[in-house]
């Protein structure tokens, strides 16, 4: 297998890596982004972005990724189209295969993100940025004066609705069972919440329309029976997975499969190597929090690695 050494390496290419590949080339690391088979991060799936600094009349999520990569690249970063399969960081350089080469690096930054969890049927797939949303916060306000759907039971999915009431006509809180397990605080907002509704004890049996969500069938558990509900969007609140497979057993992690970071900083558990983005971020999950700690990884690499006079 070919072999290949750089100071550092970056494993994703979402807001994250690419960020973290800017501050680091243009400190004269020349960095590598592995970026991966699912190159660009979760903002692939993503048709309109309004809340990116920068980007006044809005910007697609593919186009916004192919800029950042632009700009990575223009100050020397090397960009590879393939998937990380094996780390060792046990061993210095660190080492990171791909299935045809190996890289040794001086310092990994991990941005491998997270992906949302879906309820795995077909329409929804089909109408997927077509009035399918899995982040209400990116998505709401294109929907403004519409009807809309949250689908969860957790702290999350009672955020979404609460924020969605902001801009929706109504919002239905679409949950299976008939009790909320979010925390006591916030089931009491959004039960106070007049233009909240909950759909008790369902779940969404098809996400109707043919270009664009025009209602959801919602079948309850307990009869089967089904009913139809008109609206213009519905966001899955399902919570998300961090993609840390690759990394078990090797960074500490939290409960969720989180990598954890010393607070303030993105150093993980192992000296020398980095985490940013939403693959260490269970909280705030934006494209811009994502680029934010990118550049704090870079920084916190480019000192390491000049503390221990290889920068």
């Amino acid at each position: 297998m070919d072999s290949e050494h750089r100071r550092v390496l970056i494993i994703g290419s979402g807001p994250a890596g690419y960020t973290a590949a800017i501050y680091t080339a243009r400190a004269g690391l020349e960095p590598l982004v592995l970026a991966g088979l699912n190159f660009g991060g979760q903002l692939m799936i993503t048709t309109e972005v309004e809340n990116y600094p920068g980007y006044p009349s809005g910007i697609t999520g593919p186009q916004m990724m192919e800029d950042f990569q632009k700009q990575a690249e223009r100050f020397g970063t090397a960009v590879v189209f393939q998937d990380a399969t094996r780390v060792d960081f046990t061993v210095r350089p660190f080492v990171v295969e791909t299935e045809s080469k190996r890289y040794t690096a001086d310092a990994v930054i991990v941005a491998t993100g997270a992906s949302a969890r879906w309820l795995g049927i077909d329409s929804e797939k089909r109408l997927l940025n077509k009035g399918v949303s899995a982040c209400a916060t990116c998505d709401g306000a294109l929907f403004r004066g519409k009807p809309m759907a949250v689908v969860g039971g957790g702290d999350t999915a009672m955020e979404e609705a609460l924020f969605l009431a902001r801009f929706a006509t109504k919002v239905t809180l679409v949950h299976r069972r008939g009790e909320l397990r979010a925390s006591k605080i916030m089931r009491e907002r959004l039960l106070a919440n007049e233009k909240i509704e909950v759909a008790w004890h369902s779940v969404v049996d098809e996400v109707l329309g043919d270009e664009y969500v025009t209602g959801i069938r919602l079948k309850d558990v307990r009869s089967e029976t089904k009913r139809d509900l008109g609206l213009d969007a519905v966001f899955i609140a399902i919570g998300h997975q961090p993609n840390t497979s690759l990394f078990g057993g090797k960074l500490a992690m939290d409960a969720a499969g989180y990598l954890s970071v010393t607070p303030g900083t993105t150093r993980t558990s192992v000296e020398g190597v980095f985490a940013c983005g939403d693959v260490a971020d269970p909280v705030y999950r934006q494209a811009v929090t994502a680029a934010g700690t990118g550049c704090m990884a870079a920084i916190d690499a480019e000192r390491w690695l000049g503390e221990h006079g290889i920068a």
